[in-house]
């Protein structure tokens, strides 16, 4: 049995989504002990000029105002925090990542409190912990130069300290989806829990 899991889907779809029947398959494999749960089909907002001075603000002087606008913010970091696996069901949307996945990360990619500046580079600060991403692609292969997706996601991972990622793929729906879906659940039966 896993510890906590921060279970995110970032699919548009609530109905028929592979990303999302193969995180919830990932979640249900892990057996986490508890499940911490993030639908980002529930638009998260983006990131504005008010947030940013807020963010920027030392927490010891920072004003009511701005406390409330970084308050989601310091929720979704505070879930990440108490995760010791993180599962992330997502479709890759026009050869990257869904819009509403990036503004997750630009709510919890935060200078001192998910990663820091050293006199050797930025370091992440959300060691530790283990990251799944099932990812679901129509067409475009992933690992492919078509896939700017998994790039970029195990960078900005990587870059608040999430190393530890795994990508279970059900790429190229469209030319064979129940070869893919059966490849990655394969994967998923597989992961050691």
């Amino acid at each position: 049995m896993t510890g906590t899991i921060l279970h995110i889907d970032a699919s548009a779809r609530r109905q028929g989504s592979v990303s999302r029947d193969l995180s919830a398959s990932i979640v249900e494999h892990l057996r986490p002990a508890r499940t911490l749960r993030r639908d980002l089909s529930d638009p998260l907002p983006h990131i504005t000029e008010d947030w940013v001075i807020a963010n920027f603000t030392p927490a010891d002087t920072r004003s009511d105002r701005q406390k409330e606008i970084l308050a989601l913010s310091d929720q979704l970091v505070e879930e990440i925090e108490a995760a010791d696996t993180i599962v992330i069901g997502m479709p890759m949307y026009n050869f990257n990542i869904p819009a509403s996945l990036k503004a997750w990360i630009d709510l919890i990619a935060r200078a001192g409190r998910t990663f820091e500046y050293t006199e050797s580079g930025p370091r992440g600060l959300l060691t530790g912990k283990r990251t799944i991403v099932a990812i679901a692609t129509g067409g475009s292969p992933v690992g492919s130069e078509l896939d700017f997706a998994t790039p970029y996601l195990r960078h900005i991972l990587g870059f608040v300290g999430l190393r530890d990622i795994e990508f279970i793929a059900a790429d190229r729906l469209n030319a064979d989806r129940d070869a893919a879906v059966a490849a990655a659940n394969a994967r998923i039966s597989a992961l050691a829990a």
